[in-house]
């Protein structure tokens, strides 16, 4: 399945923008929810092709701090299904090896879906064959802007950009070297607005709920086909 994937060129991290939940869930008639619940489900896909080809970084931008402006209804139907998701998910998770991790500004969630998550990452915080971050109530500008509340707070006078890493969320996590987004969209919309000076983007017109093992490899295969430079020139 995986023999034309060149095992030296893999991407150690793999971000990914899920865009298309809702205009799925109108194409067939449905309520949005319904969007979101097949969405989970290209999730639970997406993680067990990254794992097995050997990716070790996999993040997803799962609610922005912008998406609180969505209809009540749906905001609380996305949280209920992040909990559910959780509850129900962590225990495949320690049974692969994956590590659970969350970033974005946390401190403004709700109680429970903040215990839920706080209970997911102490289940798996052992786990190290792969770690799987979910990007919730985040905003690239926010984090940027947490970091340098930060950097005031510790009263360094000079900082160098390997400073700087150090105070956004999850200072341990490689860049990612891939970005895709799905459902035809070309923007990076707010997202790890620090990290992705230097990665590679692929955009693919699927919607994230039709996104299945044969799109991820074609963004792999497309990823290898490129010569990263980071400015450089290469002879």
């Amino acid at each position: 399945m995986f023999e034309n994937i060149d095992k030296d060129k893999l991407p150690k991290h793999v971000a990914i923008i899920m865009d298309g939940n809702g205009r799925w869930a109108k194409l067939r008639g449905l309520p949005r929810i319904y969007g979101h619940r097949e969405g989970a489900k290209a999730v639970e896909r997406t993680i067990r092709i990254a794992k097995n080809i050997g990716i070790k970084y996999l993040t997803v931008f799962a609610f922005s701090t912008e998406n609180w402006q969505r209809p009540k209804e749906e905001v609380e139907a996305i949280m209920s299904l992040l909990v559910e998701y959780i509850n129900t998910k962590v225990p495949e998770l320690i049974k692969e090896n994956i590590k659970l991790r969350f970033m974005g500004r946390k401190e403004n969630l709700p109680e429970m879906i903040l215990e839920t998550m706080k209970e997911g990452e102490e289940k798996t915080k052992n786990c190290d064959s792969m770690d799987f971050i979910v990007a919730i109530n985040y905003s690239g500008k926010a984090e940027i802007i947490d970091a340098v509340n930060k950097i005031i707070t510790s009263g360094k006078p000079d900082i160098t950009e390997e400073d700087f890493k150090n105070f956004l969320y999850l200072p341990d996590v490689p860049e990612p070297d891939l970005l895709i987004r799905t459902s035809g969209e070309q923007r990076i919309s707010n997202f790890m607005l620090w990290q992705l000076a230097y990665t590679e983007l692929y955009f693919t017109p699927v919607l994230w709920p039709d996104f299945d093992e044969e799109e991820f490899l074609k963004a792999i295969y497309d990823y290898q086909s490129r010569e990263r430079r980071f400015g450089k020139v290469v002879s």
